[in-house]
């Protein structure tokens, strides 16, 4: 599999509106030819298990059909893609901490976690374009050991049906890049591990309602002196720890290759691939610096050989297809070397 330069699709089939007309018409074939003729190779399907199987275990045919239909028009346009398990029963990665998120605690939410890969993998088995990512983000840094053990059998529950696809997954703290060396080596030759690149989330997150701290009216700048990002990045608690802790001057390349290098080094130690399924900036944000950030991400990532998907193709405050991005989206494009650019 390619998965070098990818798109999410995420609010289609996660984090959605559930409805006929929703899954219906919130992504078409045009919409995956659109995303081939930009240039990507593959995209990143984020899946909630809610939205696709009940909570007693049965699948939800109307849906399960939504990920047959992505999976043949990925195949006719020439795109790999990672049905991505963004949230499980018993885990969301949005109730961090919440006496719900039982899924490493109870053994119901374990089986049904398990039953659903066991399923998937059945499914798809055959579709040699299509990756599993295991699941998108635990938050809690205390269930990185019960991590590894529950990731370990989701393993041998894919391959015990006969799948041999590509097997994904990384890390706590938001699936950040620091926390890949509290993973272990896998005991599998076909899996890659994988982090998520907001980084610094005061600039692509700016204006963002639902993080914690963040002011909604300021204007963040990229770069930056490092002494402001870390002043106004005290607000965010420990999602501003990054900067706050950085040994970097100047808020820009240098700052983002100190972490990335964590998720090298950690991959490199285990000699697992690494992958990047997450990283973009939201619509809220300048366009000259957002061209800058994506710039400055693309030449460290290709520096490291690190594939990447950009969130998000539509909606969810990041979309590449929506009106704040068509402005300037050539220019952004070139920016990172696509092969094609926008219409």
């Amino acid at each position: 599999m390619k998965l070098k330069q990818g798109i999410n699709i995420g609010g289609y089939l996660s984090q959605c509106e559930e409805s006929a007309e929703h899954f219906k018409n919130f992504l078409t074939e045009q919409d995956i030819a659109r995303i081939a003729g930009w240039g990507f190779d593959h995209v990143r399907l984020p899946v909630d298990a809610d939205i696709i199987m009940s909570r007693s275990g049965i699948m939800r045919p109307e849906t399960i059909a939504c990920i047959d239909r992505v999976g043949e028009w990925c195949r006719e346009y020439g795109l790999d893609m990672i049905l991505d398990l963004h949230k499980a029963y018993g885990y969301d990665f949005t109730r961090a901490g919440s006496k719900e998120n039982v899924l490493f605690s109870d053994p119901d939410a374990r089986h049904l976690y398990l039953t659903l890969w066991e399923y998937l993998a059945s499914r798809y088995q055959e579709q040699d374009h299509m990756a599993f990512e295991l699941l998108n983000e635990i938050v809690e840094i205390e269930y990185a050991d019960a991590w590894n053990e529950l990731a370990a059998e989701a393993i041998r529950c894919i391959r015990s049906v006969g799948a041999n696809n590509l097997i994904i997954y990384g890390g706590v703290c938001w699936n950040s890049a620091d926390t890949l060396r509290l993973l272990e080596r896998p005991n599998d030759t076909n899996c890659m591990f994988t982090f998520h690149f907001y980084e610094p989330l005061l600039f692509t997150h700016q204006k963002a309602y639902w993080v914690v701290g963040m002011n909604p009216d300021e204007e963040i700048p990229y770069p930056a002196d490092m002494d402001y990002y870390r002043s106004q990045s005290s607000a965010l608690g420990l999602q501003g720890q990054p900067c706050i802790q950085s040994k970097a001057k100047i808020m820009g390349p240098e700052f983002m290759e100190e972490l990335i290098l964590s998720a090298v080094t950690s991959a490199k130690e285990q000699t697992v691939p690494l992958y990047c399924g997450e990283l973009g900036v939201i619509d809220r944000a300048p366009a000259e610096d957002t061209i800058r950030w994506f710039s400055d991400m693309n030449v460290l990532f290709q520096k490291y050989d690190i594939g990447y998907s950009i969130w998000n193709y539509k909606g969810k405050d990041f979309g590449l297809s929506d009106s704040h991005y068509s402005s300037f989206r050539d220019r952004l494009f070139a920016a990172i070397g696509m092969k094609q650019s926008a219409e």
